[in-house]
């Protein structure tokens, strides 16, 4: 109900509109094929004036005489989509830049209509929506071929998930709401409906969502706290940039730190859900053990899920951050420099918090699913403490009788 409530209240409606301003992802973009491509002189290529492409990854150490002398590519691309359909225009490729065009490759041109007509469009990348459409189909049928109805379920939550980023969470952080109580309401809702929808309404994915919950708002408290204290400003590139440009009411610390709850939440979902279902199946197994009996033996496994957990959240933001490691690296900066950087530090901070809530979710998921199994689902078994007749104990160690075919000695155990 308070998730709910929290969708009502800052439900946006839809994102706020603003004009283009042609930068980065706010430029207007088409598709279009490369139709021809053929060899040129660069010498020729520079004096006719060509236009050169839209990659302008050129080696800082190229020379102007390297280029003069070497053998360039000039691109015909025609555009495919939009009110110039049909259209053609000429690139200049540089034969040392990173992305050289291909005949029949499919690209992304950028159009600026203030633009003179000669210089209206540019090519800005390839066209990827065929191998990761490919990707994203071959995923999806190795999820329901393993997971079968359980992965059915897991493609609908993500789905769902989607949804809630995109019609909630990011017009409402646009609209000016407060990215902090925005991330807790939309983690929130996509935790609840991913759980219950792959798992079940139960008092196991119920244990999993209070654990999941809790942790989410120790990392909120904590992300608070050192996002201010550290004094990031959560503005630490272009993209982040335009954002505050064009947005100049949203706080982008707290956009910081709502990337901070909702980054952290598909890996606490893993731990809080893998935690309850090991204390559950321990109770299976033996259900005469108490609540402390499944705590202990819970909280073994979970220090080898925090020990594996937390390296691989470590590595996946090193892995993301590996471009700007290296630009460090190149420098021949010392560790505390980099680390005091505001790109890097945020990423520290991001890291260290999102383990922190990590770490705690294993107790506290763990102590909450052997007190709701104990309650639950009392064991059958005669307790330890029970005192026990002679016959009893006798029968417990001989385990239990195989059928016989010596009919008294049956039926004594039978009595």
């Amino acid at each position: 109900m308070a998730v709910l409530v929290g969708l009502v209240v800052l439900w946006p409606g839809g994102a706020p509109a603003h004009e283009r301003t042609g930068v980065g992802f706010d430029r207007q973009t088409q598709q279009a094929t490369v139709s021809k491509v053929e060899s040129i002189s660069c010498s020729s290529a520079n004096a006719s004036g060509g236009t050169p492409t839209g990659d302008t990854s050129t080696a800082e150490g190229s020379s102007a005489q390297q280029q003069e002398d070497g053998t360039c590519k000039k691109a015909t691309i025609r555009v495919d989509t939009g009110s110039d359909k049909g259209r053609t225009f000429t690139e200049i490729v540089q034969p040392d830049q990173s992305r050289q065009l291909h005949e029949g490759q499919k690209v992304v041109v950028a159009y600026e209509p203030s633009a003179p007509k000669d210089l209206q469009y540019s090519v800005t990348d390839v066209n990827r929506r065929v191998p990761l459409g490919l990707l994203a189909i071959i995923f999806a049928v190795a999820v329901v071929v393993v997971g079968r109805l359980r992965g059915v379920m897991a493609l609908i939550a993500l789905a769902i998930s989607f949804m809630v980023l995109n019609f909630f969470v990011l017009p409402a952080i646009l609209q000016g709401s407060n990215p902090l109580a925005v991330a807790i309401v939309g983690a929130s809702a996509i935790m609840l409906i991913a759980l219950y929808l792959c798992h079940g309404l139960s008092a196991r994915t119920s244990v999993a969502v209070l654990g999941t919950l809790i942790s989410l708002l120790l990392i909120g408290v904590l992300g608070s706290w050192f996002v201010d204290w550290a004094a990031l400003t959560g503005n630490t590139d272009d993209n982040t940039g335009l954002i505050h440009g064009l947005y100049p009411s949203i706080d982008m610390s707290g956009l910081l730190l709502a990337g901070i709850i909702i980054g952290s939440l598909g890996v606490l979902d893993d731990v809080t859900v893998t935690q309850t279902s090991a204390v559950w199946e321990l109770h299976e197994a033996n259900p005469s053990m108490g609540w402390r009996g499944l705590y202990r033996a819970g909280i073994r496994i979970g220090r080898d899920h925090i020990a594996s957990v937390v390296n691989t959240l470590v590595l996946a933001y090193a892995g993301a951050a590996l471009p700007l490691l290296l630009l460090f690296s190149i420098a021949e900066s010392s560790v505390g420099t980099v680390a005091n950087s505001e790109l890097v530090a945020a990423e520290i901070v991001r890291t260290l918090i999102g383990s922190i809530g990590l770490v705690a979710s294993v107790p506290v998921t763990t102590a909450l699913a052997a007190l709701v199994v104990s309650a639950d689902r009392p064991g059958t078994g005669t307790p330890e403490s029970a005192p026990a007749t002679p016959g009893a104990a006798s029968a417990g160690a001989a385990g239990p009788a195989a059928p016989s075919s010596r009919g008294g000695k049956g039926r004594r155990r039978k009595h």
